[in-house]
């Protein structure tokens, strides 16, 4: 499983949060607590907003913590909304085109689960994706295919119910299989603007998702970042968290129906 961060609140330099804390991002690339596995070193993956609507992306298939471009970006750039993850692989191929935070346009998407079985539905997951939307598909993982059906079903106008959507379709397709695995989600979206984080699963064992305040604004980790645990909340299995600056946080149930799918 991978490890992720989301920022949203005043500028802060990303080295505040994916560098500097004694249980940094860039620290669970080799030491993660909480996940699958202890070490994400299949590539990282940084995603700010900043002068422009569209988000800036850097990703890389190196470890995060043998980049040292990593760390002087990081040094540098100051943003309100940014994401970063470290990549612990389910199979698909160590690439930078699989490697998160994806954009398109305003939009900025990263996650953490698993499609279970991916390979057995990989090909009908893609036809969720319309021609115009496919052109944009550069990688070869189920994070990207899932990000790009979601803004096929409507992510930019109705996020929450449009991932539901998706996320229905996918586990038709799984059921549809006989599939026994699981489908586990923990994710991250955002348009510039909101940031919405989603922590579901198909069975009782959703990733780990935490949030807490910070700097006048939110941050939602996949395990706490430092030893003040007493801050930190988890955001309950299948709900999701709303947050937009300068307003209260949200967290309210998120429910996935199986959607059946056109042959």
């Amino acid at each position: 499983m991978c490890r992720f961060l989301a920022y949203l609140g005043q500028p802060i330099f990303l080295a505040d949060l994916v560098c500097a804390p004694a249980h940094s991002l860039v620290h669970q690339s080799m030491h993660a607590d909480e996940g699958k596995t202890p070490t994400n070193g299949d590539g990282f993956g940084l995603g700010w907003y900043g002068e422009r609507a569209e988000p800036g992306l850097y990703r890389e298939i190196r470890p995060a913590w043998s980049d040292e471009n990593l760390r002087s970006l990081c040094e540098q750039v100051r943003s309100r909304l940014f994401f970063a993850h470290v990549r612990a692989s389910t199979g698909t191929a160590t690439t930078r085109a699989n490697c998160h935070p994806f954009g398109h346009g305003r939009h900025m998407f990263m996650h953490n689960g698993q499609v279970g079985d991916y390979h057995r539905i990989k090909r009908r997951m893609e036809a969720l994706i319309p021609d115009p939307l496919y052109d944009h598909r550069l990688g070869t993982g189920d994070t990207e295919a899932i990000f790009l059906a979601a803004l096929a079903d409507g992510l930019d106008e109705e996020p929450i119910g449009a991932m539901a959507r998706t996320l229905g379709r996918v586990q038709a397709l799984m059921d549809g299989t006989g599939s026994t695995q699981a489908l586990r989600f923990a994710a991250a979206h955002s348009d510039g603007e909101t940031l919405t984080c989603y922590r579901w699963s198909s069975d009782a064992r959703p990733p780990t998702l935490y949030w807490r305040a910070q700097d006048g604004g939110v941050l939602v980790v996949s395990e706490p970042v430092d030893a003040r645990r007493a801050d930190w909340r988890p955001i309950p299995p299948n709900h999701v968290l709303l947050a937009r600056a300068g307003q209260p946080v949200e967290v309210r149930p998120f429910l996935v129906e199986a959607v059946r799918v056109a042959a």
